[in-house]
């Protein structure tokens, strides 16, 4: 069978590359337009579109990079958030049993002072030698009239101190000792001993006479001094119960 083509141009033209045939459409564009100023709106709407979606994927790609960061920031945030709140709940409580302890030492601050003072006289008593009477030391004393006056001193700074560095320790006290000896060497022992307790100060012997009591001689005293609270390396605390086996 014999084949004749009757449009040689169109099979040319079905044979040609398409990269060539675009350029001849832009070539036949540029030819078709004749003003310039649409040619370059519409050059920039292609260089603006052109650019946008350029922007656009960065933007995908940078948020999508951002994506994990943005999941750990919250998951730190939360955890965060949870220890704060923690350590809020924890400041409140520790406030609360400070507040607690403050009160508690404010009324117990001066509920054993006699209790101890007896224990560090009688610890100090030496032999042959007995106690009359232990009591707050008088105002109007016949010997040494001042002397409770530079007690008042400490009293007043430790309350001060109460109030800037929280409850302060047991108060000083000024107190008499009466008693009876019959050697004198105990009295000047006894007179050392109580100087030598970290609880008591100021130790003043006020008088000492002879008297005789039950047809014999002895020696009766009377002295003076401070009780203050002791360094924290002398006091020794113990458990309020103790379980025994």
């Amino acid at each position: 069978m014999i084949n004749v083509n009757l449009r040689p141009d169109l099979k040319r033209k079905r044979a040609r590359r398409p990269v060539t045939g675009a350029l001849e459409g832009f070539r036949g564009l540029g030819s078709k337009i004749k003003d310039p100023v649409l040619l370059v709106a519409v050059l920039s709407w292609v260089g603006v579109l052109g650019w946008l979606a350029f922007v656009f994927v960065g933007t995908t790609r940078e948020l999508s990079a951002l994506t994990p960061q943005l999941e750990h920031s919250r998951a730190e945030n939360r955890r965060f958030k949870a220890f704060l709140t923690e350590k809020r709940r924890q400041e409140t409580v520790r406030d609360s049993l400070v507040a607690q302890i403050t009160t508690i030492r404010t009324v117990d601050g001066d509920r054993y002072v006699w209790p101890h003072l007896l224990d560090e006289v009688t610890r100090a008593l030496p032999a042959y030698t007995w106690l009359v009477d232990l009591g707050p030391a008088s105002a109007n004393s016949s010997a040494h009239p001042a002397a409770p006056a530079p007690a008042a001193a400490p009293a007043a700074k430790g309350a001060g101190a109460k109030d800037t560095a929280g409850p302060a320790p047991a108060p000083a006290i000024q107190f008499e000792v009466n008693g009876r000896t019959v050697d004198i060497q105990a009295y000047t022992r006894f007179l050392r001993q109580l100087e030598a307790s970290p609880w008591i100060t100021d130790v003043t012997p006020v008088s000492a006479q002879t008297v005789v009591e039950k047809d014999r001689p002895v020696t009766a005293f009377t002295i003076r001094g401070t009780f203050k609270q002791a360094d924290s390396a002398y006091i020794k605390t113990v458990p309020l119960s103790q379980s025994v086996r």
